[in-house]
């Protein structure tokens, strides 16, 4: 791994430092939820008036045929605000630098650069009801103008997924995402899913296990996993760690850190 993506690393952690300087303790308020580490996103929105930013780095890679393809993602910055009682504004942007080896030797054509932006928003359904699963829609857009030229698509991107979560006992959950997806300037549907099963260890540590991935409309369906763990620092400050894989080809191994942290707003 690069003595670069090491350092975002470092640098990641710091941040924490910092959040947990200024991150306002309040214990009226139940622990953060957030949309990360795992690919499945919750269905709860962002508490009225208060200001979330989750981020992290990782590292994925892909070999075939002794060409290797390297992506570092240094930052997935997503900032969430809750705007309504039952409606959160999202804005995500991501910094990405891709390598290719060919029999162990990297090639001098690098892409680096912002991914498109992302724009969108959360919104409540249903609470939680005996079996019935509290339910969640979300949707973004994907704005090609503020992508760098290595990753700018010529059209935007559209996702939507309805978010489901049931409380299975006082440890353990099961979360589950539907929806579709259309990008990278194709007209091609691509049909996403994600399940997600979490089990707290204890009041601070937490674990979850997940399956994921998309089904194209006209091409070969995508499906992944990973785990990993989170550590509460307190109710509104949140580590995470990640290792995952895909199942079918396309991805060997992925490793990602992050912190998430949670903020009033002045006139909260």
């Amino acid at each position: 791994m690069s003595t670069k993506f090491n350092k975002n690393i470092f640098a990641l952690f710091l941040s924490l430092i910092s959040a947990s300087a200024f991150a306002q303790e309040d214990e009226s308020l139940e622990a953060l939820i957030t949309d990360r580490p795992d690919a499945t996103e919750s269905p709860t929105p962002m508490p009225k008036g208060f200001l979330q930013v989750e981020t992290g780095s990782f590292y994925e890679s892909f070999e075939d045929n002794n060409i290797k393809n390297e992506n570092y993602t240094y930052n997935t910055t997503l900032v969430r605000y809750g705007l309504l009682n039952n409606l959160e504004l999202r804005l995500g942007w991501d910094f990405v630098e891709g390598k290719t080896k060919v029999n162990g030797t990297t090639l001098d054509d690098v892409t680096s650069g912002f991914n498109p932006l992302l724009f969108g928003f959360k919104t409540s359904i249903a609470q939680e009801n005996g079996c019935f699963p509290e339910i969640g829609f979300l949707g973004h857009l994907y704005l090609p103008f503020t992508a760098s030229n290595d990753y700018k698509p010529e059209t935007t991107g559209v996702d939507f997924r309805f978010s489901f979560a049931h409380t299975l006992s006082e440890n353990s959950s099961l979360s589950y995402n539907l929806g579709a997806a259309w990008g990278d300037d194709s007209p091609e549907a691509s049909y996403v899913y994600t399940i997600a099963y979490g089990h707290s260890i204890t009041d601070k540590l937490g674990a979850y296990a997940e399956l994921y991935g998309d089904l194209p409309e006209n091409s070969k369906a995508n499906h992944l996993w990973d785990a990993g763990l989170t550590y509460l620092v307190s109710n509104n400050v949140q580590l995470d760690a990640t290792v995952g894989s895909s199942i079918t080809k396309g991805q060997d191994i992925l490793i990602s850190a992050g912190v998430s942290f949670r903020l009033p707003t002045k006139n909260n």
